[in-house]
């Protein structure tokens, strides 16, 4: 029986051998049909290397050239480069093979075309294969900027087959403008990765445009922080420089502290590549419509930006009004404008501390570098300005393409800083400046800088103190304060480009028509919102209740005189009699009185209105005047400092070494005694927090002692109240014996 079960076996094995195989050419030495066992054997051994090398994995597989995670490749490049911000770059390459670096650029500019984001595991096979396509040409030097018809990788929003075009709209797209291409989004994108955390370490903290965690409020602050015991002010324009530089000069740039010839001749090839920028003139045709025609958007397209977003963008400063853009690098070229603007940033810091010159009198700048300040910086009257020994001190900051210099000094010395600062710029960016273009101002007629403006306002403080007799005397002092204020004309300048005004000396709101189609709900809503940022972009003004005030009435006019048109009412007085002054009742068919409106209100059966905010000055907040910090850094930064010092090996021996000093005793032993003792003797032993300087070590030994001692002593007393208690429970029950006896 177990013969007849192996050769039924035997017949499957060979029979289902014969069909998977179907006589390959290994097998054509067999000549019988049923092959003995050593046949089978040295059949199915020739046959396993083919199918280990089917489960290889292919080189060219984009799934098996994820490894990891791309953020994690991001933040190690961070940390490099903020570990050593000295050492020169030389090996980029490394960084631009990594398939994940790749992966996270295609998932930011998808989101930045489509609006929505795209998770690693939902992105497309052929999406990855065409990505991985387009990287192997950047690295074999086969990309080229600018294209027009040919792409490695297509955006998802483009459905074109640039096969079958006509060649009038091929010839269009070739010589009209054309939106940045998708594959060179993405490139721009890894390029920016790779380049960023390189020279954000090795950049001065005098610049604030185009950085990570840096903003106008940080400009606002630093001044209100640093600038107040200056007199003279120089405001220089140099944003020309990013209208465009020489591609040997952006070159040179770089290359001070990059030697990658791969990355160089990338950017290289970037700006030289021309872009067309012709444009189609289009023919206008009048036609009359009693409606504008509303808009549809595409599937894929993503929408606009909201009406009060796209006001707000209005009230942008000259200072941030212009941003670079040379060649086909996009999102590269601030970063590259700050790389060249960061030589000036390091010269001006050379001359800080050659210009630096502290008063023996003076109780603020003392130190000898300068860097330390002492006391108060807004009172600079305890800043010597005259006489033989008097301070001088100067600060520098740069927002793009605009700088301002404070100087502490004569006037003198302010002409000598701005003759030098002409032929530096004449030198290195070949960029002539006069005096008329670097005006020396007093602080006296207020400087413009971001929208506010720079001046002194003098207050009368009380000073309190106490004379020789222990009398505590009051005075009032007189002073003088650094002020930063929103400035008022510039407001209105913006409102009357933007329509919202017009009229200089008595400026006139005028009727917001674009809102004309809108509900009196949304409408109110998207003015909310831009009255919310306003009062947020004004949030470091001494003004902030006056300007944000202001820029609610202007609003609330404009709505008010466009409710009026709308809803046939005449005057804004009217509108403000139905709908109250904040509009938050409905001006429709006239129903904001009536007490049915107000009852369907309260039973939720009627849209709600939001009326309008700060319509009164005391709903403004107040001016925030937090504290800033003198040696300031973004957040990032510090966490990148503090994980670079706890890895270092120095600071895990310095602990060492502290606890050998010192001892080990935990938080929660010495709470207990510090509590213990204090119950027991009332002995407040908490001294390790108010002792300073060498004498540290002997008085946390001297407190210990104390706190031992003070425990011994307890233990102590603690027995001899035992033994107390002990005789006298023998003393009473001998007593109580002899009573017993003698009864």
């Amino acid at each position: 029986m177990h013969r007849n079960l192996a050769i039924v076996g035997y017949r499957v094995i060979g029979s289902s051998f014969r069909q998977t195989f179907k006589k390959p050419s290994f097998l054509w030495h067999l000549n019988c049909t049923r092959p003995n066992g050593l046949a089978l054997f040295r059949a199915l051994s020739m046959a396993a290397p083919v199918y280990n090398n089917r489960k290889v994995p292919d080189p060219d597989d984009p799934l098996s050239l994820m490894k990891e995670d791309g953020v994690a490749v991001c933040s190690r490049m961070w940390i490099e480069n903020f570990r050593e911000p000295e050492k020169t770059v030389t090996n980029l390459s490394t960084y631009l093979r990594k398939f994940e670096l790749w992966v996270l650029a295609y998932q930011k500019v998808y989101a930045d075309e489509t609006g929505s984001y795209l998770p690693r595991n939902s992105i497309q096979r052929s999406a990855l294969e065409d990505l991985l396509g387009l990287r192997n040409a950047v690295l074999d030097d086969r990309f080229k900027w600018g294209a027009r018809l040919n792409f490695y990788i297509k955006s998802p929003r483009d459905k074109t087959e640039y096969e079958s075009l006509s060649k009038r709209k091929i010839k269009a797209i070739l010589t009209t403008t054309q939106p940045t291409p998708f594959q060179d989004r993405i490139v721009q994108e890894v390029l920016f990765m790779v380049l960023e955390p390189i020279y954000e370490a090795r950049f001065s903290q005098k610049s604030y445009a185009f950085r990570p965690g840096r903003t106008p409020h940080t400009v606002l602050r630093v001044i209100r922080r640093s600038f107040a015991g200056y007199l003279w002010y120089l405001k220089g324009d140099l944003s020309t420089i990013l209208d465009g530089m020489k591609v040997g000069m952006i070159v040179n740039a770089l290359m001070r502290d990059l030697r990658d010839k791969k990355v160089i001749d990338l950017i290289r090839s970037a700006l030289v590549t021309p872009v067309i920028v012709t444009q189609v003139e289009e023919k206008k045709k009048k036609t009359k419509r009693k409606y504008q025609k509303k808009r549809v958007l595409a599937e894929d397209e993503p929408k606009p930006d909201p009406y009060w977003l796209d006001t707000f963008f209005g009230f942008a400063p000259e200072e941030a009004e212009k941003v670079p853009s040379w060649g086909h690098c996009g999102i590269l070229s601030p970063l590259l404008a700050n790389i060249c603007f960061d030589e000036l940033d390091h010269w001006m810091e050379g001359k800080i501390k050659e210009f630096y010159r502290p008063s023996k009198s003076d109780v603020i700048w003392n130190t000898p570098e300068g860097e330390a300040e002492q006391g108060n910086t807004s009172w600079p009257e305890f800043v010597p300005t005259s006489g033989p020994d008097k301070t001088r001190k100067m600060d520098y900051i740069r927002y793009g393409g605009h700088v301002l210099i404070g100087v502490r000094g004569p006037r003198a010395d302010a002409a000598i800083l701005r003759k030098q600062l002409i032929e530096f710029c004449d030198q290195k960016y070949q960029l002539k400046l006069d005096n008329e273009s670097l005006p020396i101002e007093h602080i006296t007629k207020g400087i413009m800088f971001l929208d506010h403006v720079l001046c002194r306002r003098v207050v009368y403080p009380t000073l309190r103190y106490t004379a020789s007799g222990g009398k505590i005397i009051s005075e009032k002092g007189v002073g003088t304060l650094l002020s930063v204020t929103a400035s008022l004309k510039q407001c209105i300048k913006q409102f009357r480009k933007l329509s919202f005004l017009k009229g200089d000396r008595d400026p006139d709101p005028q009727p917001c028509f674009r809102m004309f189609h809108a509900t009196q709900s949304h409408t109110n809503a998207q003015m909310n919102k831009l009255l919310s940022t306003m009062v947020e972009w004004f949030k470091y003004a001494d003004n902030r209740k006056k300007v944000v005030n202001f820029c609610s009435y202007i609003i609330r006019g404009s709505l008010a005189k466009l409710y009026a048109a709308k809803y046939k009412l005449r005057s804004r007085a009217k509108v403000y009699k139905i709908s109250d002054r904040t509009l938050s009742r409905p001006l429709k068919e006239k129903k904001g009185l009536s007490p049915e409106y107000q009852n369907m209100l309260r039973m939720g059966l009627v849209e709600s209105i939001e009326g309008l905010k700060y319509t009164r000055m005391s709903l403004v907040p107040e001016t925030d005047y937090t504290p800033f910090p003198n040696n300031w850094r973004p957040d990032h930064e510090k966490a990148l400092l503090e994980y670079l010092r706890l890895d270092d090996p120095k600071t895990l021996e310095d602990q060492r070494s502290c606890i050998k000093e010192q001892g080990l005793i935990s938080p929660q032993d010495y709470i207990a005694m510090l509590v213990w003792n204090y119950k027991r003797n009332a002995i407040i032993a908490d001294q390790l927090s108010s002792v300073d300087g060498d004498d540290d070590d002997d008085d946390a030994e001297n407190h210990e002692t104390v706190l031992l001692e003070s425990s011994n002593e307890n233990s102590d007393r603690k027995s001899e109240e035992e033994e107390e208690k002990e005789e006298g429970v023998t003393v009473a029950h001998m007593i109580n014996m002899i009573a017993s006896e003698a009864s």
